[in-house]
C-alpha cells in the first residue's frame, strides 16, 4: 500500500470539493451516508463514494466495464488454479438502434434500463450482471458447470422477451436479445480480451442465425493430452543425450546415480 513520505495538515475549506460532493450525494440519493463527524471521516465517505461511482454505470446502475474487467480478471485467476468452470455470456439487445430512431433516445434508455433489472431479477446474487456499452451487456456466472450453461441463457433469453417495456400509456415494446456464451479454460491462465472475444464470436453467431436466440462456445478441451504428457514424463535430456528416466531410489532395479 502507497504511504505518503510526510504527513500534512489539509483544511477542507482549501479543497474543491463540491462536485464531488454533489456527484456522490446525487448518485445514492440523499447526503445522510457523507455526514461524519471529523474532516478525515467525511472525506474518507467522499471517496469511498466516487470510487463506487467510477465503478457503475450511470443510466443501468450496473457495474460498468472497469468493474467487469477486474471481476474478469479474478475469474480468470479462480478458474486457472481450481479448474471449475465459469461462464461469461454476451448479451446485444436485437434492433436497439430502430427504437432509438422510432422512438427516441428517452425510450431507448427505458429499454436499457428494463434489461438491466431484468438480469438482476433472474440471476444469483454470486453472478456479475454489467454493461459493456451500449446495448450490450455481459454476465459471468462463476461455478457454472457445462451442462448448465446453455439452461442459463435460455432462462435470460425467455426473461427478457417476456418483460414488455412500458414506455407510455400509449406505446408498449416487445424486446429480446441474442445471447453468446464462453466457458473459461480450465487449469489453464487466460487473458480477458481472449475470453470476451470467444463469448463474442458466440454472439456474432446468435445475429447471424436470426437474432433472438443463443450461441454457446463447445465445452474447450483443457485436458493434458498425451503428447503433452510424454514431454512431461517422458525422456530426460542427460549429457549423453535423451534418454529414460532413471528408475526411482525405491525400485529393486537399481539405483537412480
Amino acid at each position: 500500500m502507497f504511504k505518503p513520505a510526510y504527513t500534512a495538515t489539509v483544511k477542507l475549506s482549501d479543497l474543491r470539493l463540491g462536485t464531488a460532493h454533489a456527484l456522490v450525494a446525487q448518485s445514492i440519493g440523499s447526503e445522510l451516508p457523507l455526514r461524519a463527524d471529523t474532516p478525515l471521516r467525511y472525506l474518507q465517505n467522499l471517496i469511498d463514494g466516487l470510487c463506487e461511482l467510477s465503478l457503475k454505470d450511470p443510466l443501468t446502475g450496473l457495474p460498468n466495464r472497469r468493474h467487469l474487467r477486474s471481476v474478469l480478471e479474478s475469474e480468470i485467476d479462480r478458474v486457472a488454479r481450481s479448474g471449475e468452470a465459469a461462464l461469461l455470456l454476451m448479451l446485444d439487445i436485437d434492433h436497439f438502434k430502430r427504437v432509438n430512431d422510432v422512438h427516441g433516445h428517452l425510450a431507448g434508455d427505458m429499454v436499457l434500463q428494463s434489461v438491466a433489472h431484468t438480469l438482476e431479477s433472474c440471476l444469483r446474487p454470486m453472478d456479475t450482471v454489467a454493461r459493456y456499452g451500449g446495448e450490450e451487456f455481459a454476465v459471468i456466472l462463476p461455478a457454472c458447470q457445462f451442462g448448465f450453461g446453455r439452461v442459463v441463457a435460455e432462462r435470460v433469453r425467455r426473461a427478457i422477451e417476456s418483460t414488455p417495456v412500458r414506455i407510455s400509456p400509449t406505446l408498449t415494446l416487445n424486446v429480446t436479445v441474442s445471447i453468446g456464451g464462453a466457458f473459461a479454460l480450465q487449469w489453464i491462465r487466460s487473458t480477458a480480451p481472449l475470453w470476451i472475444d470467444r463469448a463474442d464470436a458466440e454472439l456474432y453467431k446468435a445475429k447471424q442465425g436470426g437474432r433472438n436466440r443463443i450461441s454457446i462456445e463447445e465445452q474447450p478441451d483443457s485436458t493434458v493430452s498425451a503428447e503433452e504428457k510424454s514431454l512431461l514424463f517422458g525422456p530426460l535430456y542427460t549429457p549423453s543425450g535423451w534418454g529414460d528416466l532413471p528408475p526411482p531410489l525405491d525400485t529393486p532395479t537399481g539405483s537412480a546415480f
